[in-house]
C-alpha cells in the first residue's frame, strides 16, 4: 500500500542480491535488489541477470539455477500460493527469510536501513545505482 503524501516517511530496510557462484572463494555479482518497509506495507524485489556478463565471469556457471533461486524469492516476497507456507507470512517475516544468510548460488548481502517517501520508488533507484543493466 503506497501513500501518495509525499509529507510521510516511511522507514525502509533492503539487501543486495548476490550471485556466488563458489562460495568457498567468495567471489560474486550483486544481481539485485530487495527492500521490505513494515510502516508503508510494501515489499519488493527486483533483479537482472546478465547471462553474458556472469557467463563470462563463470563459465560453468548453472544460470538456470539462479533463475529459478530468483524467482522462489520473487514468489516469496510477493506471498504467492507457489512459495508454500514462507509465501503465506507476514511481509516482515518473509523479507527476514530472503535475507536470512545461506551458502546457496544466490545470497543477500547486509542488510541496511533508510527512509523513504516513496518504497517502490526507492527499490527502483537503489536497484539502478546497484545493478549495471
Amino acid at each position: 500500500m503506497k501513500d501518495e503524501r509525499t509529507d510521510q516517511w516511511f522507514d525502509f530496510d533492503y539487501s543486495l542480491l548476490r550471485v556466488v557462484p563458489h562460495v568457498h572463494v567468495g567471489a560474486y555479482e550483486v544481481v539485485g535488489v530487495v527492500l521490505h518497509s513494515r510502516t508503508s506495507g510494501f515489499i519488493g524485489i527486483l533483479y537482472h541477470l546478465d547471462t553474458e556478463r556472469l557467463l563470462s565471469r563463470w563459465g560453468d556457471l548453472d544460470i538456470e539455477l539462479v533463475e529459478r533461486e530468483l524467482n522462489a524469492l520473487k514468489e516469496i516476497a510477493r506471498g504467492d500460493e507457489s512459495a508454500g507456507a514462507i509465501g503465506a507470512l507476514p511481509p516482515s517475516e518473509r523479507f527476514h527469510w530472503i535475507t536470512a544468510p545461506r551458502s546457496a548460488v544466490v545470497q543477500p548481502a547486509a542488510v541496511h536501513a533508510g527512509r523513504s517517501h516513496d518504497p517502490e520508488k526507492t527499490l527502483r533507484e537503489l536497484f539502478a545505482e546497484a545493478i549495471p543493466h
